[in-house]
């Protein structure tokens, strides 16, 4: 603890330092809590320490409490600053600090930032502790050797599990080669990493395989990038989308911060969604979308979200549900973040900055008669100006399909699609994941099967009653939709990337509490809005427009929940709505959410007072 404030220190320090004077910093057997400042000023003062110092004070893991000691390096040679060489106040109040001032290797300095230093000039970059308040999380990381990490070993006191430790942003600084560099990242627990387990949701399967030996495709792209891996984050069994009342049985289902804090975090990407909606120092969270698993805990949480188009980035080391489908994506609060994790991770995507000038609408709101649909429509009178749109039409699919269709298919689209999608997962999924997963388990275990979550168990089962010859039927169906649908609807443009900009809405009008008893789980039989991106291939991002009251069953008071819009391009235009999404922010008609009990903050409705929050 250093002034109230929880820390772990690394048992391997950052680097070890020998300077006279360094002797003036050290606590005789203790760590010495010291702050970093690198000065490139020839004419160096205490005053302009304190005014560099001061800005530190913007960072959550730095405190006046590093400020027992101040270690200036110098950039330049030949001059020395000549600091007091007795304790100094900094920032005008009681602290005081020993400042000690020595050269810096330029070629390597030390970061600012705080640290802990040892009798033997050891220096320790901590990490400050917080409370995982909603489950959000199934371990949390510290990097070892390398690119692999393993399990913090640290917790704080209290029932609420894990403890995640975050390093100063101080220490990093973001560069071309390294656009997420300090950006405190969370990865849902279905991507691997070197050396600890992946869960995917499941207590067997994280017991029975072996720490990952690598880092998944995504993972190691971020990390690249300078991504600041957290912790891994929960996700409901095998990626299947599960209610928190009865599906998630192995694991408790997070906790959506949102209104009266007892709301369906949706899922499967439900830790993403709810760790980003809940924790101020966390900025991003990689998620995974096959059939709406980023979209829906982005929509009721009020984040930025997207589903790429498919097949941007190579999938290896990350479980499937069906690789037709799958897609990795991102959940996060701020749109420049977003839009640099997507530079990182999807490769060679075009960025267009000249937008489509026709929208096209698909089941949105008409009128203002709900507080939601009165938001959804002011954003899509902002974005026909903001865009000059020339057009804005009501996209009908069932009638465009009906009289355009290819030639042999159904007239109904409804008809042609509805057992298309689970098809596919539950086919793809029982021959990836569950049958070499049954046949070692079994081979262990004297032919006895793992536990598997009731919706996982259900669409398995649902797989098994279908022919050899489905899936091939359904990937048929599912790429004659695709072409029919980029060729007709949204196809590209070689000025905009797309033609037009499609905007759903997948707000309710009732709030969905997780205490619910609903019915048991079905096949996700049927074709709707959230499945077009998923079988045409295209982006669909989720932007937040605002928040509308609910009166709650839970505290008995006027609640607000998120209320988001979906914007879809063509195949390949990811970088122009990441472009565009960021003008839009720039410009005042989006806004950065808050983390909280609404978009634009509150604190969360769990007791006050509670450690490391």
């Amino acid at each position: 603890m250093l002034g109230d404030v929880p820390y772990y220190v690394p048992a391997t320090p950052y680097t070890t330092i020998s300077a006279p004077g360094l002797g003036r910093l050290q606590i005789l057997n203790g760590l010495s809590p010291i702050t970093v400042v690198n000065s490139k000023a020839r004419n160096a003062s205490v005053a302009s320490l304190g005014s560099i110092v001061a800005d530190f004070a913007k960072d959550d893991v730095w405190n006046t409490g590093f400020l027992h000691g101040v270690l200036v390096q110098r950039t330049g040679s030949g001059y020395d600053p000549g600091f007091p060489l007795g304790p100094t106040a900094l920032l005008g109040s009681n602290q005081t600090s020993v400042i000690v001032s020595i050269l810096s290797n330029a070629s390597s300095p030390i970061p600012n930032g705080p640290y802990f230093l040892s009798s033997n000039g050891a220096l320790h970059q901590p990490l400050r502790l917080y409370s995982d308040f909603a489950t959000a999380f199934t371990q949390p990381l510290i990097p070892t050797s390398g690119d692999s990490y393993a399990a913090l070993p640290a917790a704080l006191p209290g029932i609420e599990s894990p403890t995640i430790g975050v390093p100063s942003r101080l220490y990093y600084t973001r560069t071309a080669s390294k656009p997420l560099a300090g950006v405190r990242t969370g990865i849902k627990d279905i991507y691997d990493i070197a050396g600890v387990k992946t869960s995917n949701g499941n207590r067997a399967w994280y017991r029975f395989y072996p720490p990952a030996t690598a880092n998944s495709v995504p993972v190691q792209r971020l990390i690249d990038a300078g991504a600041i891996l957290v912790g891994k984050m929960k996700t409901s069994q095998f990626a299947n989308g599960e209610r928190p009342t009865a599906d998630w049985v192995d694991y408790h289902a997070p906790f959506n911060p949102r209104g009266d804090g007892y709301q369906d975090p949706s899922s499967s990407s439900s830790g993403p969604g709810a760790g980003a909606a809940a924790y101020p120092w966390l900025d991003l969270t990689l998620g995974s979308d096959t059939g709406g698993s980023v979209r829906g805990p982005s929509q009721v949480q009020g984040l930025f979200g997207n589903r790429p188009t498919h097949g941007l980035v190579d999938l290896t080391g990350v479980m499937p549900l069906a690789p037709e489908l799958d897609t990795a994506g991102f959940l996060c609060r701020d749109p420049s973040i977003w839009k640099a994790a997507g530079i990182a991770l999807y490769a060679n995507l075009p960025f267009y900055s000249t937008y489509p000038q026709t929208i096209q609408t698909l089941g949105f709101p008409t009128n203002a008669s709900t507080e939601a649909s009165s938001l959804a429509l002011a954003f899509l009178s902002k974005l026909q100006t903001f865009l000059n749109a020339k057009t804005t039409t009501a996209l009908n699919l069932t009638t465009s399909w009906a009289s355009s269709k290819p030639a042999g298919a159904p007239t109904s689209l409804a008809t042609f699609l509805n057992t298309t999608y689970p098809t596919i997962i539950t086919k793809q999924q029982t021959r990836l994941v569950r049958d070499p997963f049954f046949a070692a388990y079994a081979s262990l275990y004297d032919n006895r099967k793992p536990f598997i979550d009731p919706v996982p168990l259900l669409r398995w089962s649902f797989g098994d009653t279908l022919p050899p010859s489905a899936l091939a039927s359904a990937l048929t169906n599912k790429t004659v939709f695709q072409t029919w649908f980029n060729s007709n609807i949204l196809p590209n443009s070689s000025t905009t990337c797309s033609e037009s900009l499609i905007l759903y809405t997948a707000f309710s009008s009732e709030p969905e509490y997780r205490d619910e008893y609903l019915e048991p789980p079905t096949v996700p039989f049927g074709f709707g809005t959230s499945r077009i991106s998923v079988f045409a291939e295209v982006p669909d991002v989720v932007v937040p427009v605002g928040q509308a009251r609910y009166f709650s069953n839970v505290t008995e008071h006027e609640e607000m929940l998120p209320v988001s819009v979906n914007l879809m391009a063509a195949r390949g235009c990811d970088g122009m709505l990441f472009n565009l999404i960021e003008d839009l922010t720039t410009a005042g008609i989006l806004s950065i959410p808050q983390t909280g009990r609404t978009i634009a903050g509150g604190e969360i409705l769990l007791k006050r007072g509670m450690m490391g929050l």
